[in-house]
């Protein structure tokens, strides 16, 4: 009888602990439903922002140009301010650290002029953190292959990032006929000064692939005007609509040369910007064959222009064609009245014509 008291009672404890097991399974199961979820999320979010590259073939012409970004300009302050994290959101330096930190965003090595974006060049985060002196703990749930790190907000040197250089790529697409600007790649650069004081120093810190980071500055909204205090542009929008300012000082070349390299006179490298600007410009616009509506527009504003230079010379014209027109009534009026003088006088010769002829008629007559 003991016995079969304890079998059924180790019956019953197995039949309750099955449900119980099943209940741990399907928590299981939902667990990994819900981080399959969110990484779909995540992929849909990356793929949203990614951009389908031209092909070889379909790109007839490329240029490749360095710009940098003073973000004293007022035209760069937006990337520069809010100078921490507040209601605002954060400035553009902040979303790349905290995202490197994170490992959720890649940097590369800054090779100037030679830059390749493949794993073999990626920059290790910690030693990119040493390099520069920036405080950083490893955090929670960090490992060899998936490392992440924790940096105060104190400890990132966003004031110290006083420019941006970024890569830009001008290409035209035989498929759609235009040419498009797009920035590639952007790296912040350090202006740190010695203990001694002094000028200070640049110091590049990495690049990143603009690709890689579109995501992350897509709801970071930015003030554009001081006249206007609404939050309407992103800074994806800002990079994508080039509403930056920044002056060339290097574009790709066969010596990998900067500008100031190649023109060393400061004068002789401002006309070489120059000259690089307006090819850039009108490149687009010499594609094509200008309309007559547009070559009359043209024709205008090269007058309006000399007229601003020289307006006593464009007097002078003036009353030269005055003359001219002048003179050119004159002159019709003249053969008008010469032509109506001629006319008159043929008119009159027939007249004495048709007289004699009747009197010749009549002498006949009578002398019959």
């Amino acid at each position: 009888m003991k016995a079969l008291k304890y079998i059924s009672a180790a019956l019953l404890i197995a039949a309750f602990a099955l449900p119980s097991q099943a209940q741990v399974v399907k928590k299981k199961k939902d667990s990994d439903k819900e981080k399959q979820k969110s990484e779909q999320v995540s992929d849909r979010l990356q793929a949203r922002f990614e951009q389908k590259k031209a092909s070889d073939s379909d790109i007839q012409w490329q240029r490749i140009i360095y710009r940098s970004l003073d973000l004293n300009k007022a035209e760069n302050m937006p990337l520069y301010y809010p100078e921490e994290p507040g209601a605002d959101g954060m400035n553009l330096f902040f979303i790349i650290m905290k995202n490197l930190a994170n490992n959720s965003l890649s940097a590369y090595e800054y090779l100037d002029g030679r830059e390749m974006f493949t794993d073999e060049y990626r920059v290790k985060v910690s030693d990119m953190f040493d390099r520069f002196h920036i405080l950083y703990d490893k955090a929670k749930g960090s490992s060899e292959k998936n490392p992440k790190y924790v940096v105060e907000n104190a400890d990132i040197p966003a004031n110290e990032v006083l420019s941006y250089y970024i890569l830009e790529k001008y290409e035209f697409n035989r498929l759609n006929s235009k040419v498009t600007r797009k920035v590639d790649a952007i790296c912040p650069v350090l202006h740190r000064s010695d203990d001694f004081g002094g000028e200070a120093i640049k110091y590049p810190m990495f690049w990143v692939k603009m690709s890689d980071l579109r995501p992350f500055i897509v709801n970071q909204y930015v003030f554009t005007d001081n006249d206007n205090n609404l939050l309407k542009t992103n800074l994806d929008d800002y990079f994508a609509d080039n509403n930056y300012k920044g002056e060339i000082y290097k574009y790709k070349n066969l010596r990998n040369l900067s500008m100031m390299q190649m023109f060393p006179d400061e004068t002789k490298r401002k006309h070489a910007q120059d000259s690089i600007e307006k090819r850039l410009a009108s490149f687009d616009a010499n594609i094509w064959v200008p309309s007559r509506e547009e070559l009359q527009e043209m024709a205008a504003k090269r007058d309006s222009i000399e007229a601003a230079k020289n307006p006593e010379e464009v007097k002078d014209k003036k009353n030269d064609n005055k003359h001219s027109t002048v003179r050119s009534t004159r002159a019709k009026s003249k053969r008008a009245e010469s032509k109506s003088d001629s006319k008159k006088k043929e008119t009159k010769v027939k007249t004495t014509k048709v007289k004699t002829s009747s009197n010749a008629a009549r002498s006949v007559r009578r002398r019959k």
